[in-house]
């Protein structure tokens, strides 16, 4: 007879339950509702009573912790690519890391479910930038932020030219059932985006025009707010087009209106892939490429501490407002979803240009800047901020909270969290010898 369980431990989930729960932490809790039709509450319920567990190991044979950091890292690689991370990617992936493990490598929801609660792994977690990163990444983001913010206080760069962007990508399910209308606008997936959203924002707390660019025909010529910019071809725009564009017709206008003024960019290593002509653009405008190494773009990149979220969410929400209504149909008008989009798209930024101290704090939070939230602050503290940060935005764009995210407590609670791990500083090499205003060595720590 196996001895009594200590009263102390919740009760074990049926396998059935720990499937929505890892359904929930791959996505979230909403959309683990709706495709299990199982209460959200109670969705949250089970996960509580795993929170006890989730630094407890199942017996049998699970991989060791290096080789979960393994698979933590490629989890947060993929979701910044925005690439799907759901059960069956997960357990693959799980399972070639295991082939490798002598002895073999036994799986389960459990396992699963334990895992992505140990290192954070929730994908809407209110305090990323509180949580710690393996013991690697955390030396390469250590690396990379002491890098930029030496840059900043010896260079004594501006805030008005220190600058993050990023590319936020929609993708539409043309094929989507009358059902499903209401979620065929995703911000996963594995095609062709419809639609690429790059988003930038500056460290004294304003925004740069919002570049759009649009796999659809051109569209004849509207009257667009100047806080939008469209790019339309039928063919779409690939990786080095779309930030070639954004360079031209982004920064180096901003940095022509700062004349003499050296600057940083801080963006990611993944889909922007640097080409010469965006370098030689950044180094004509004097600025100098930060690379987030791969996989921490939640922690230490600006604009997802905070914006990025936030946006998606309120896109997502005027989708789901409008598909109740009449949504035209996502293969015949898609000049009208885009129309629709670009109108969102505006609204929400209105809202977002109008709290520049909201867009300075993000810089603060993801340690970019030192400051007060910044160099020298807790990991508690940014935690702190950074869920301030997130409800006030959610509260000006009126998204609320009934789309508690797996963990999202109330404030003052511990959440399930949400890791951030890193890779390397750069992919590949540049073959710009230099740019304009920066020492050899200085580079020469961006490619460690």
């Amino acid at each position: 007879r196996s001895p009594a369980r200590s009263p102390a431990l919740p009760e074990p989930l049926s396998v059935r339950k720990l499937r929505v729960v890892l359904f929930a932490l791959c996505s979230s809790t909403e959309q683990a509702a709706e495709h299990f039709q199982s209460p959200a509450r109670r969705i949250q319920r089970w996960l509580r009573r795993l929170q006890a567990l989730r630094d407890e190991r199942p017996e049998g044979k699970y991989l060791s912790l290096e080789a979960e950091e393994r698979l933590a890292q490629w989890v947060l690689t993929q979701r910044e690519q925005q690439l799907p991370v759901n059960e069956e990617t997960l357990f693959q992936k799980a399972t070639k890391i295991g082939r490798a493990l002598e002895g073999g490598f036994k799986i389960s929801y459990e396992w699963a479910v334990r895992f992505m609660l140990r290192h954070h792994l929730s994908p809407h977690s209110r305090r990323a930038v509180a949580h710690p990163l393996p013991a690697e990444a955390q030396g390469n983001a250590g690396a990379f932020l002491e890098f930029v913010r030496r840059q900043i206080r010896t260079r004594e760069l501006p805030p008005a030219m220190i600058g993050a962007v990023d590319e936020l990508s929609l993708f539409l399910e043309a094929e989507a059932g009358e059902e499903r209308r209401e979620s065929c606008l995703q911000t996963v997936g594995n095609g062709e985006p419809w639609c690429e959203l790059v988003l930038s924002a500056l460290a004294d707390g304003r925004l740069l025009p919002a570049l759009v660019l649009a796999r659809a025909a051109p569209a004849a010529p509207t009257a667009l707010p100047g806080s939008v910019l469209l790019e339309a071809r039928q063919g779409g725009y690939g990786d080095d087009e779309i930030m070639e564009l954004w360079a031209a017709r982004v920064w180096r206008k901003h940095a022509e209106r700062q004349p003499g003024s050296r600057g940083m960019l801080v963006l990611d290593c993944h889909r922007t892939h640097l080409s010469e002509e965006v370098l030689g653009t950044l180094s004509a405008a004097g600025t100098l490429p930060a690379v987030i190494p791969a996989g921490c773009s939640s922690r230490i990149q600006p604009l997802d501490v905070c914006i990025k979220r936030s946006l998606k969410g309120f896109l997502q929400k005027k989708w789901k407002e409008r598909a109740k209504e009449a949504l035209p149909e996502p293969g015949c008008d898609s000049a009208a979803l885009l129309q629709l989009l670009l109108g969102w798209l505006a609204e929400a930024l209105e809202v977002i240009a109008a709290c520049p101290e909201l867009v300075r704090r993000s810089f603060l939070v993801a340690s970019v800047l030192p400051g007060p939230e910044g160099e020298g602050s807790s990991p508690r503290r940014n935690g702190d901020a950074q869920e301030e940060l997130i409800a006030s935005l959610e509260q000006r764009l009126e998204l609320g909270r009934g789309q508690e995210s797996p963990g999202g407590q109330g404030k003052g609670e511990e959440p399930a969290g949400d890791p951030e791990v890193l890779h390397r500083l750069f992919e590949g090499e540049s073959e710009t010898e230099s740019f304009y205003g920066f020492e050899e060595a200085d580079l020469e720590l961006m490619e460690l």
